[in-house]
């Protein structure tokens, strides 16, 4: 007679598998392969993930990172892993030049693609990558870009609550995302700080969520920005065994080795204005230069019937205000979104056991793999990252052209 445990991994292995082949290992793919490595041991879905291979450039570190997070092979050329039989789905994890490439030879290959943000590093690759998935999908075939903070249970809670109308029509949206890893001018030039390997800094970087998030809560797009954008560093220390037109491969933070230096060619902050299509106000700001502040995500909208606000800080938690209630008792009250009524939450703990980051990256796996199996739209889809591109390319362009009012003195 079987254990119930061995009853449960039979059935979990005479699922249809869906192999999945990631490009990219460092800290994305790792975020990435938690969520693949987790996602069918959480929630019971119709197709089993497989970890069939990663890629990446240099053989033994790939082979590395493959032992470590749980992939069954490993190879050194992403046309040989699209190729592989064992391969159904896509996952992109590198920097942006490479997506539009990795992404429409994936897709005319059959397979379905995960691509992380932002989606391209041009208006022109993403359109491409757009049209690629249009007809794709005329194959049944799904791609979706890799905007992980809609998947916090909190942010999509709130989302139900705008369209759900708790907070009327919308006033205002207002986000920030701080953080501090290149305060320090002595910190290397690594790739994502080169327009050719990363497009934008700051702004495609933290910019590209903050945009999507505010249109995925307000439910609508943005259609005009005013921007402003600086670089505050604008020469850094090549790193260890980088050239003078280049960079190696790197992350966040870390010191450089040697005494030759290159060109900052992205921003390092950016700060800009909005107006989305229903009128309502947004104001957005993106800078990796705010010293003390690591991950500092927030966003509020308010509207005519009251406010929400979220702190990724405080991920497990939102803030809403009811303007519908007698101002003696109103105020903004701590929504504690842990239930297991609340999104997501079905599957993990009880009640008031807190989610953490890498949790999004898990719920990114299953919304995917349940869009697959029931040929759904996946959220966000390409046409959502297309848009997202559009935002920040206007903002570059406004940020160009921007003409600066001084005040003649009185």
């Amino acid at each position: 007679m079987q254990r119930p445990a061995e009853t449960a991994e039979t059935a979990e292995t005479t699922k249809p598998a869906l192999g999945v082949g990631m490009v990219g290992y460092a800290f994305m793919g790792a975020a990435h392969s938690q969520g693949w490595r987790t996602v069918g041991r959480v929630f019971d879905l119709p197709l089993r993930p497989a970890m069939a291979a990663i890629c990446g450039r240099d053989p033994d570190s790939v082979r590395a990172a493959a032992d470590k997070h749980g992939w069954a092979a490993a190879e050194t050329d992403w046309r040989a892993l699209i190729a592989r039989d064992d391969v159904q789905l896509v996952d992109i994890c590198t920097p942006g030049d490479s997506h539009a490439e990795i992404a429409i030879a994936a897709l005319e290959a059959g397979k379905h693609v995960l691509c992380e943000k932002p989606l391209a590093n041009s208006v022109a690759e993403a359109e491409a990558m757009v049209e690629a998935a249009r007809r794709a999908r005329e194959r049944g075939q799904i791609a979706t870009v890799g905007f992980n903070y809609r998947r916090t249970p909190a942010i999509a809670h709130a989302r139900r609550m705008v369209r759900d109308g708790r907070l009327g029509v919308l006033r205002h949206v207002r986000v920030s995302y701080l953080q501090d890893w290149l305060v320090d001018p002595e910190s290397p030039l690594v790739w994502r700080l080169r327009r050719e390997h990363a497009g934008s800094g700051a702004l495609g970087d933290l910019g590209a969520h903050i945009v999507d998030l505010a249109q995925y809560l307000a439910g609508e797009p943005l259609v005009g920005v005013s921007a402003l954008t600086e670089t505050f560093v604008r020469e850094r220390p090549l790193p260890e065994g980088a050239a003078a037109g280049g960079t190696a491969a790197g992350g966040l933070g870390g010191r450089a080795g040697g005494a030759a230096r290159g060109a900052v060619t992205v921003d390092d902050a950016a700060l800009f204005s909005g107006r989305l299509a229903s009128g309502a106000l947004a104001s957005f700001e993106a800078t990796r230069f705010a010293a003390g502040r690591k991950n500092a995500l927030r966003i509020e909208l308010n509207g005519e019937r009251g406010s929400l606000a979220f702190d990724l800080e405080r991920l497990n938690e939102l803030h809403f205000h009811d303007h519908t209630e007698p101002a003696t008792d109103a105020g903004f009250r701590r929504i504690l979104v842990t239930e297991p009524e609340h999104p997501y939450l079905e599957a993990w703990w009880p009640a008031g056991h807190a989610l953490g980051y890498e949790h999004t990256f898990v719920h990114q796996a299953r919304d995917l793999v349940l869009a697959i199996d029931a040929r759904t739209e996946p959220e966000p889809s390409f046409a959502d990252g297309l848009q997202v591109q559009r935002v920040l390319a206007a903002v570059e362009e406004s940020a160009e052209k921007n003409c600066v009012y001084t005040p003649v003195p009185a």
